[in-house]
């Protein structure tokens, strides 16, 4: 059988990989990046080349689509409407896509759209490079080294527990802040200290939040020194006050998306990894 045809459009640097992961099994095509944005122009061609293809699905960015309602593309300076791309499409085409858009639906009403974010074993593999650039963060915003420093984790999830691991190995002095038992159990298992949520003092020199509740309010934040640093990966609305964060003086950065900023490569395999997963479950064919 002929293999499937899948255009990836728009992005930042993850959908390039995205797309040379999937051009390992399918026919794949890029678009909306420019050149020296490509290290592949063997494989995708030279940017604005006409594309002649009818695709059997189209993987959109992990944000689809930008306020002014054209696909999400940081990596190239001309908009990308979607309206354009819907001509290259199969009437049945699959749609992939990082996270939900009702706008989407007015574009592809009777579609198949699937969130490929909310795979799992796309969040497992997202959590190392999540962590590791987590870690990157803090030492270029840090006056101090991880070793012996106390670090407070917020969550011992998949990337809480990716951290405490990576942490160890630098030497700090890593405690897991946890709701419950099994919590704290998890927490001895992987050699670290425990102390329960509602507990947490400001005896840290650095803290992760995992969780997206806003757990450090303006009287939690008020227990840590000003010299304390907070790095929070939770996504929307996240973990901080950053209003009373601002008034008190106290360093928090937000760092969404880390994947893509600290390892494109690794995080847009892992997406081209998850889509071809999707494809396979549900019986899509290639030669």
């Amino acid at each position: 059988m002929d293999k499937l045809k899948i255009l990836t459009a728009g992005g930042d640097l993850r959908q390039i990989y995205c797309a040379d992961k999937l051009a390992e099994k399918y026919k794949s095509d890029l678009v909306g990046f420019d050149s020296d944005f490509l290290p592949y122009k063997h494989l995708f061609g030279s940017p604005g080349e006409e594309l002649r293809e009818i695709y059997d699905a189209l993987v959109l960015p992990v944000m689809p689509l930008n306020s002014d309602g054209n696909i999400n593309t940081p990596c190239s300076r001309n908009p990308l409407k979607i309206e354009d791309i819907i001509p290259l499409l199969k009437k049945d085409a699959l749609i992939f896509t990082g996270r939900t858009d009702s706008r989407l639906d007015d574009y592809f009403p009777g579609n198949d759209k699937i969130d490929y974010m909310s795979r799992e074993e796309l969040a497992l593999n997202n959590a190392i490079p999540t962590a590791e650039g987590a870690v990157k963060l803090a030492m270029e915003n840090l006056p101090v080294t991880l070793n012996g420093l106390p670090v407070l984790i917020v969550g011992l999830g998949r990337i809480g527990t990716a951290l405490a691991e990576i942490l160890k190995g630098f030497g700090a002095d890593v405690t897991a802040a946890v709701r419950n038992a099994a919590g704290a159990a998890k927490s001895r298992i992987l050699g670290i200290k425990s102390i329960c949520t509602k507990d947490m003092d400001g005896s840290f020199g650095l803290v992760f939040n995992t969780v997206p509740s806003q757990i450090f309010d303006g009287a939690r934040l008020e227990m840590f020194p000003w010299e304390t640093l907070f790095i929070d990966l939770a996504s929307r609305p996240g973990g901080f006050d950053m209003n009373a964060a601002s008034i008190q003086g106290k360093k928090v950065l937000w760092a969404l998306g880390i994947p893509g900023k600290s390892a494109p490569v690794t995080a847009g395999k892992y997406v081209g990894e998850t889509v071809i997963n999707i494809l396979e479950e549900r019986g899509a064919c290639h030669a």
